[in-house]
Protein backbone atom coordinates (compact mmCIF):
# COMPACT_ATOMS: atom_id res chain seq x y z
CA UNK A 1 0.00 0.00 0.00
CA UNK A 2 2.89 2.45 0.95
CA UNK A 3 4.44 1.85 -2.55
CA UNK A 4 1.22 1.86 -4.44
CA UNK A 5 0.02 4.94 -2.59
CA UNK A 6 3.91 6.37 -3.65
CA UNK A 7 3.03 6.01 -7.03
CA UNK A 8 -0.61 7.31 -7.12
CA UNK A 9 0.61 9.86 -5.64
CA UNK A 10 3.18 10.67 -8.58
CA UNK A 11 0.83 10.23 -11.25
CA UNK A 12 -1.34 13.12 -9.49
CA UNK A 13 1.29 15.75 -8.38
CA UNK A 14 4.72 15.08 -9.01
CA UNK A 15 8.02 13.79 -7.16
CA UNK A 16 6.74 15.81 -4.40
CA UNK A 17 4.37 12.54 -3.58
CA UNK A 18 7.87 10.89 -2.84
CA UNK A 19 8.55 13.03 0.05
CA UNK A 20 7.56 10.25 2.78
CA UNK A 21 10.65 7.92 1.32
CA UNK A 22 12.88 10.79 2.17
CA UNK A 23 10.96 10.99 6.12
CA UNK A 24 11.41 6.77 6.18
CA UNK A 25 15.47 7.62 5.37
CA UNK A 26 16.00 10.46 7.40
CA UNK A 27 14.02 8.20 10.11
CA UNK A 28 16.63 5.33 9.67
CA UNK A 29 19.53 7.50 9.83
CA UNK A 30 18.64 9.48 12.71
CA UNK A 31 17.62 6.51 14.72
CA UNK A 32 20.14 4.05 12.91
CA UNK A 33 17.14 1.44 13.41
CA UNK A 34 18.59 -0.56 10.49
CA UNK A 35 15.58 -3.21 10.43
CA UNK A 36 13.47 -1.08 9.00
CA UNK A 37 15.31 -1.36 5.88
CA UNK A 38 14.36 -4.57 5.42
CA UNK A 39 10.60 -3.98 6.84
CA UNK A 40 10.22 -1.69 3.75
CA UNK A 41 11.81 -3.69 1.16
CA UNK A 42 12.53 -0.83 -0.50
CA UNK A 43 14.31 -2.57 -3.82
CA UNK A 44 10.85 -4.21 -4.73
CA UNK A 45 8.82 -1.45 -3.46
CA UNK A 46 10.59 1.11 -6.12
CA UNK A 47 10.54 -1.38 -8.84
CA UNK A 48 6.84 -1.81 -8.09
CA UNK A 49 6.52 2.02 -7.62
CA UNK A 50 8.03 2.50 -11.36
CA UNK A 51 5.87 0.18 -12.44
CA UNK A 52 2.76 1.44 -11.67
CA UNK A 53 3.92 4.93 -13.32
CA UNK A 54 4.86 3.17 -16.42
CA UNK A 55 1.78 2.14 -16.72
CA UNK A 56 0.04 5.49 -17.23
CA UNK A 57 3.70 7.54 -17.67
CA UNK A 58 4.34 5.19 -21.03
CA UNK A 59 0.81 6.05 -22.81
CA UNK A 60 0.82 9.40 -21.56
CA UNK A 61 4.63 10.39 -22.98
CA UNK A 62 3.72 8.63 -26.27
CA UNK A 63 0.27 10.09 -26.62
CA UNK A 64 2.04 13.94 -25.69
CA UNK A 65 5.20 13.60 -28.20
CA UNK A 66 7.19 13.68 -24.75
CA UNK A 67 5.75 16.80 -23.13
CA UNK A 68 4.31 14.94 -20.34
CA UNK A 69 7.98 15.12 -19.30
CA UNK A 70 9.34 17.98 -20.56
CA UNK A 71 6.13 19.81 -19.40
CA UNK A 72 4.61 17.87 -16.41
CA UNK A 73 8.44 17.70 -14.71
CA UNK A 74 10.89 20.09 -16.52
CA UNK A 75 8.36 23.18 -16.27
CA UNK A 76 6.24 22.32 -13.83
CA UNK A 77 9.03 21.20 -11.13
CA UNK A 78 12.14 22.02 -12.16
CA UNK A 79 10.99 25.69 -13.61
CA UNK A 80 8.83 26.16 -10.73
CA UNK A 81 11.67 25.29 -8.26
CA UNK A 82 14.64 27.43 -10.03
CA UNK A 83 12.52 30.49 -11.14
CA UNK A 84 9.29 32.39 -10.34
CA UNK A 85 5.93 31.56 -12.44
CA UNK A 86 3.06 33.46 -13.23
CA UNK A 87 4.30 35.73 -10.80
CA UNK A 88 3.68 33.29 -7.45
CA UNK A 89 6.94 34.34 -5.36
CA UNK A 90 10.04 36.49 -5.84
CA UNK A 91 12.12 37.72 -8.95
CA UNK A 92 15.01 39.41 -7.27
CA UNK A 93 17.53 37.27 -4.45
CA UNK A 94 16.46 39.69 -1.45
CA UNK A 95 12.91 39.56 -1.93
CA UNK A 96 13.71 35.81 -2.06
CA UNK A 97 15.32 35.89 1.58
CA UNK A 98 12.42 37.98 2.68
CA UNK A 99 10.16 35.53 1.42
CA UNK A 100 11.53 32.68 3.61
CA UNK A 101 9.56 32.48 6.03
CA UNK A 102 6.24 32.59 3.80
CA UNK A 103 4.75 28.90 4.90
CA UNK A 104 5.77 29.78 8.49
CA UNK A 105 3.40 32.83 8.64
CA UNK A 106 0.29 31.58 5.86
CA UNK A 107 0.00 28.36 7.84
CA UNK A 108 -1.99 30.54 10.49
CA UNK A 109 -4.48 30.69 7.55
CA UNK A 110 -4.28 27.93 5.80
CA UNK A 111 -4.28 25.48 8.58
CA UNK A 112 -7.36 27.34 10.34
CA UNK A 113 -8.74 26.57 12.91
CA UNK A 114 -6.18 24.06 14.08
CA UNK A 115 -3.49 26.91 13.38
CA UNK A 116 -5.02 28.58 16.78
CA UNK A 117 -3.12 25.61 18.78
CA UNK A 118 0.22 25.49 17.25
CA UNK A 119 2.08 27.98 19.49
CA UNK A 120 0.54 25.58 21.96
CA UNK A 121 2.02 22.16 20.75
CA UNK A 122 5.63 24.15 20.18
CA UNK A 123 5.54 24.80 23.21
CA UNK A 124 4.67 21.74 24.93
CA UNK A 125 7.19 19.81 22.08
CA UNK A 126 10.15 22.64 23.57
CA UNK A 127 8.86 22.03 27.35
CA UNK A 128 8.68 18.18 26.57
CA UNK A 129 12.33 18.11 25.12
CA UNK A 130 14.03 20.51 27.56
CA UNK A 131 12.65 18.76 30.76
CA UNK A 132 13.47 15.17 29.25
CA UNK A 133 9.74 14.44 29.27
CA UNK A 134 8.24 11.90 26.44
CA UNK A 135 5.34 10.00 25.66
CA UNK A 136 5.58 6.00 27.19
CA UNK A 137 8.10 3.66 25.13
CA UNK A 138 10.33 3.96 22.63
CA UNK A 139 7.83 3.95 19.99
CA UNK A 140 5.91 6.54 21.01
CA UNK A 141 8.71 8.65 20.55
CA UNK A 142 9.57 7.74 17.07
CA UNK A 143 5.94 8.48 16.07
CA UNK A 144 6.60 12.01 17.25
CA UNK A 145 9.76 12.32 15.15
CA UNK A 146 8.26 10.56 12.14
CA UNK A 147 5.79 13.39 11.73
CA UNK A 148 8.05 16.03 13.21
CA UNK A 149 10.39 15.33 9.77
CA UNK A 150 7.83 14.44 7.73
CA UNK A 151 6.38 18.39 8.46
CA UNK A 152 9.37 19.64 8.30
CA UNK A 153 10.53 18.35 4.75
CA UNK A 154 7.87 19.09 3.00
CA UNK A 155 8.47 22.93 4.57
CA UNK A 156 11.75 22.83 3.73
CA UNK A 157 10.98 22.00 0.38
CA UNK A 158 8.71 24.48 -0.25
CA UNK A 159 10.04 27.11 1.67
CA UNK A 160 13.50 27.09 -0.60
CA UNK A 161 11.94 26.54 -4.01
CA UNK A 162 10.78 30.39 -5.98
CA UNK A 163 7.66 29.69 -6.95
CA UNK A 164 5.34 29.90 -3.89
CA UNK A 165 1.52 29.61 -3.16
CA UNK A 166 -0.11 29.01 0.22
CA UNK A 167 -1.85 25.79 -0.19
CA UNK A 168 1.66 23.76 -2.05
CA UNK A 169 2.29 22.71 1.53
CA UNK A 170 -1.11 20.85 2.19
CA UNK A 171 1.18 17.08 2.13
CA UNK A 172 2.49 17.98 5.31
CA UNK A 173 -1.00 18.94 6.79
CA UNK A 174 -2.04 15.42 7.59
CA UNK A 175 0.99 14.80 9.77
CA UNK A 176 0.58 17.88 11.11
CA UNK A 177 -2.95 17.05 11.89
CA UNK A 178 -1.86 13.39 13.74
CA UNK A 179 1.07 15.33 15.83
CA UNK A 180 -1.99 18.11 17.09
CA UNK A 181 -4.58 15.60 17.74
CA UNK A 182 -1.84 13.33 19.54
CA UNK A 183 -0.96 15.92 22.16
CA UNK A 184 -4.11 17.29 22.95
CA UNK A 185 -5.50 13.87 23.55
CA UNK A 186 -2.35 13.21 25.52
CA UNK A 187 -2.58 16.39 27.85
CA UNK A 188 -6.07 15.14 29.24
CA UNK A 189 -5.17 12.50 31.02
CA UNK A 190 -3.47 14.78 33.41
CA UNK A 191 -6.58 17.00 33.90
CA UNK A 192 -10.17 16.79 36.09
CA UNK A 193 -12.48 14.42 34.80
CA UNK A 194 -14.53 17.62 34.24
CA UNK A 195 -11.87 19.57 32.15
CA UNK A 196 -11.21 16.64 30.19
CA UNK A 197 -14.67 16.24 29.11
CA UNK A 198 -14.97 20.34 28.52
CA UNK A 199 -11.83 19.76 26.26
CA UNK A 200 -13.72 16.51 24.02
CA UNK A 201 -16.66 18.87 24.06
CA UNK A 202 -14.72 21.63 22.32
CA UNK A 203 -12.50 19.70 19.83
CA UNK A 204 -15.47 18.07 18.72
CA UNK A 205 -16.98 21.74 18.04
CA UNK A 206 -14.42 22.61 16.38
CA UNK A 207 -13.89 19.70 14.55
CA UNK A 208 -17.67 19.24 13.26
CA UNK A 209 -17.96 23.06 12.87
CA UNK A 210 -14.46 23.33 10.77
CA UNK A 211 -16.08 20.75 7.80
CA UNK A 212 -18.91 21.90 7.94
CA UNK A 213 -17.44 25.84 6.99
CA UNK A 214 -15.25 24.23 4.56
CA UNK A 215 -17.44 22.10 2.83
CA UNK A 216 -19.91 25.15 2.83
CA UNK A 217 -16.93 27.49 1.24
CA UNK A 218 -16.27 25.01 -1.63
CA UNK A 219 -19.51 24.63 -2.74
CA UNK A 220 -21.15 28.08 -2.68
CA UNK A 221 -18.23 30.02 -2.89
CA UNK A 222 -16.86 28.99 -6.43
CA UNK A 223 -19.94 29.21 -8.27
CA UNK A 224 -20.26 32.88 -7.16
CA UNK A 225 -17.13 34.08 -7.84
CA UNK A 226 -16.69 32.29 -10.88
CA UNK A 227 -18.42 34.67 -13.34
CA UNK A 228 -15.74 37.37 -12.19
CA UNK A 229 -13.15 34.88 -13.64
CA UNK A 230 -12.05 36.02 -16.79
CA UNK A 231 -11.31 32.17 -18.20
CA UNK A 232 -14.91 31.20 -17.70
CA UNK A 233 -16.36 34.56 -19.19
CA UNK A 234 -14.53 33.53 -22.19
CA UNK A 235 -16.14 29.70 -21.97
CA UNK A 236 -19.04 30.73 -21.50
CA UNK A 237 -19.14 33.14 -24.44
CA UNK A 238 -17.75 30.67 -26.60
CA UNK A 239 -18.65 27.38 -25.74
CA UNK A 240 -21.40 27.28 -28.64
CA UNK A 241 -18.03 27.30 -30.65
CA UNK A 242 -16.10 24.99 -29.48
CA UNK A 243 -14.67 21.53 -30.77
CA UNK A 244 -13.44 18.47 -29.34
CA UNK A 245 -10.82 18.37 -31.44
CA UNK A 246 -9.86 22.20 -31.70
CA UNK A 247 -6.10 22.69 -30.34
CA UNK A 248 -5.75 26.31 -28.53
CA UNK A 249 -2.56 28.74 -26.95
CA UNK A 250 -2.61 31.83 -24.98
CA UNK A 251 -0.43 35.05 -24.78
CA UNK A 252 0.79 37.22 -21.51
CA UNK A 253 -2.16 34.62 -19.79
CA UNK A 254 -0.85 31.58 -18.31
CA UNK A 255 -3.75 31.13 -15.63
CA UNK A 256 -4.78 27.62 -14.53
CA UNK A 257 -8.11 28.29 -15.18
CA UNK A 258 -7.76 28.23 -18.83
CA UNK A 259 -6.85 24.33 -19.11
CA UNK A 260 -9.98 23.65 -16.07
CA UNK A 261 -12.86 25.33 -18.47
CA UNK A 262 -11.49 24.93 -21.31
CA UNK A 263 -10.06 21.42 -21.77
CA UNK A 264 -13.82 20.47 -20.14
CA UNK A 265 -14.95 20.92 -24.02
CA UNK A 266 -11.64 20.46 -26.01
CA UNK A 267 -9.21 18.17 -26.39
CA UNK A 268 -6.18 19.96 -27.28
CA UNK A 269 -3.07 20.95 -25.06
CA UNK A 270 -3.09 24.78 -23.87
CA UNK A 271 0.05 26.43 -25.68
CA UNK A 272 1.63 29.10 -24.27
CA UNK A 273 3.27 31.47 -27.12
CA UNK A 274 4.79 35.46 -27.54
CA UNK A 275 3.10 37.67 -29.91
CA UNK A 276 5.23 36.35 -33.04
CA UNK A 277 4.13 33.19 -32.30
CA UNK A 278 0.44 34.15 -31.95
CA UNK A 279 -0.19 34.12 -35.96
CA UNK A 280 1.78 31.28 -37.24
CA UNK A 281 -0.15 29.33 -34.54
CA UNK A 282 -4.10 30.54 -36.12
CA UNK A 283 -2.56 29.87 -39.74
CA UNK A 284 -2.02 26.50 -39.46
CA UNK A 285 -4.58 24.46 -40.16
CA UNK A 286 -7.66 22.78 -38.08
CA UNK A 287 -9.84 24.36 -35.79
CA UNK A 288 -7.96 26.34 -32.91
CA UNK A 289 -8.44 29.65 -31.18
CA UNK A 290 -6.17 32.16 -28.54
CA UNK A 291 -6.40 33.55 -25.51
CA UNK A 292 -4.77 37.09 -25.27
CA UNK A 293 -5.12 40.26 -23.99
CA UNK A 294 -7.30 42.64 -25.74
CA UNK A 295 -5.00 45.66 -26.64
CA UNK A 296 -2.36 42.61 -28.22
CA UNK A 297 -5.15 40.96 -30.46
CA UNK A 298 -6.32 44.37 -31.63
CA UNK A 299 -2.29 44.82 -32.92
CA UNK A 300 -1.83 41.18 -33.81
CA UNK A 301 -4.91 40.32 -35.68
CA UNK A 302 -6.01 43.55 -36.71
CA UNK A 303 -7.75 41.66 -39.78
CA UNK A 304 -8.53 38.54 -39.22
CA UNK A 305 -10.63 36.62 -41.45
CA UNK A 306 -14.21 37.09 -42.01
CA UNK A 307 -14.96 33.43 -40.80
CA UNK A 308 -13.07 33.74 -37.38
CA UNK A 309 -14.83 34.40 -34.14
CA UNK A 310 -13.78 36.76 -31.58
CA UNK A 311 -14.92 37.23 -27.77
CA UNK A 312 -14.11 39.43 -25.34
CA UNK A 313 -14.42 40.10 -21.69
CA UNK A 314 -12.98 42.00 -18.75
CA UNK A 315 -12.59 39.81 -15.27
CA UNK A 316 -10.06 39.88 -12.24
CA UNK A 317 -7.03 37.90 -12.58
CA UNK A 318 -7.05 37.14 -9.42
CA UNK A 319 -3.46 35.47 -9.40
CA UNK A 320 -2.07 38.86 -10.20
CA UNK A 321 -4.64 40.96 -8.22
CA UNK A 322 -5.45 42.65 -10.98
CA UNK A 323 -8.63 43.44 -13.83
CA UNK A 324 -7.40 42.33 -17.35
CA UNK A 325 -9.17 42.80 -21.01
CA UNK A 326 -8.84 39.69 -22.75
CA UNK A 327 -9.57 38.63 -26.12
CA UNK A 328 -10.24 35.04 -27.56
CA UNK A 329 -9.65 34.41 -31.22
CA UNK A 330 -11.43 31.35 -32.96
CA UNK A 331 -11.38 29.66 -36.48
CA UNK A 332 -13.55 26.41 -36.65
CA UNK A 333 -11.58 25.18 -39.75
Amino acid sequence: MFYLSLALGFLAKGPIAWTPLLTVAAMIISTRDWQLVRSFKFARGIVLMLGVIALWGIPALIQTHGEFFSVGIGRHVIGRSLATMEGHGANSFGMYLLLLPFYFVTVFISFFPWSMKLPWLVQRLWRERRAGIADPGYSANKIDAYLLTGTAIIFIIFTLIKTKLPHYTLPAFPLLALLLARHWQQAAPFQAPRVVESRRSLFEIIAVGAACIWIAIAFVVPPIVARFFPAYQLFQQSRASLQSNMQFASVEFDEPSLVWYFRSRVKGFRTPLNRRRATEFMTEPGGRFVVLPMTVAGSVFANPPQSWESFTTSGFNIAKGKRVDLTLVLKTE
